[in-house]
């Protein structure tokens, strides 16, 4: 069996996210595993991806790994993909790795973007890709409290996970608040993400630029206590972007 890492970019919109589903065959994973089972004639290919991402999240730079028997090189394992992918997921990359990759496990790093279009016009064309706020943002009161919310601490508070017994400690590396026009910008980048968390570190920072909770309180959110309704709103989940997965 030969172990093949992938590079995938997908528009989200009309996905049900990332991870197969046996109630629907609209997943990302899901029309992988269905093209590589039909190439190979087998009956199931497991694809491994390094994140699941939500229903209507999209991805640059997506990562998975695949294991098949194949005499095929792997261009023309990556064409015969991009030959019945839908129009709106990609292959852009492929290369063959050693048996014991895993693109999950041997992640170091990822990085997320989430827009935001702040302006009371509307933005047609970018419509499935950002967050609509039309309230102006205090981008100085966002930038203090991101740099509050950088390092390595307990973001329980920052999941919408409440069963998982797994440890909530997470690294962000960096966090920038960016404008370009009326489009504003945040990018994170650390060592991995709980579910939702970049969503929900999102609707925490907007409501600090809205001027609904402190720049300083934003520590607050990682004392012992603190739990998910005292961090700020889950935002859309069109307006996130997986842009790369670090090894």
């Amino acid at each position: 069996m030969r172990n093949f890492k992938i590079t995938i970019q997908y528009e989200g919109t009309r996905y049900q996210g990332w991870q197969r589903q046996d109630s629907t065959g609209n997943t990302i994973q899901g029309k992988l595993e269905a093209i590589l089972a039909k190439m190979t004639g087998r009956d199931f290919v497991q694809v491994d991806g390094a994140g699941r991402t939500d229903a209507g999240v999209h991805a640059l730079g997506q990562t998975a790994n695949f294991k098949i028997d194949t005499d095929q090189t792997a261009a023309e394992v990556m064409a015969y993909l991009n030959q019945y992918l839908p129009e709106d997921i990609g292959v852009i990359a492929i290369q063959e790795v050693p048996e014991r990759f895993h693109s999950r496990l041997n992640a170091r790093g990822k990085t997320y973007r989430y827009r935001i279009w702040n302006a009371k016009l509307p933005c047609v064309f970018a419509r499935r890709y950002v967050y609509e706020v039309p309230e102006p943002l205090d981008l100085d009161a966002m930038r203090t409290a991101a740099a509050c919310l950088v390092g390595k601490h307990d973001f329980k508070a920052f999941t919408s996970n409440k069963k998982s017994k797994k440890s909530t400690v997470r690294t962000i590396d960096a966090i920038a608040v960016d404008r370009d026009g009326s489009e504003i910008v945040l990018t994170y980048s650390g060592d991995g993400f709980l579910y939702h968390m970049v969503r929900i570190l999102t609707g925490t920072l907007i409501e600090v630029g809205l001027g609904q909770r402190s720049a300083a309180s934003v520590k607050s959110l990682f004392d012992k206590d603190a739990a998910r309704d005292q961090s700020g709103a889950l935002v859309p989940a069109k307006g996130l972007c997986l842009v790369e997965v670090r090894y």
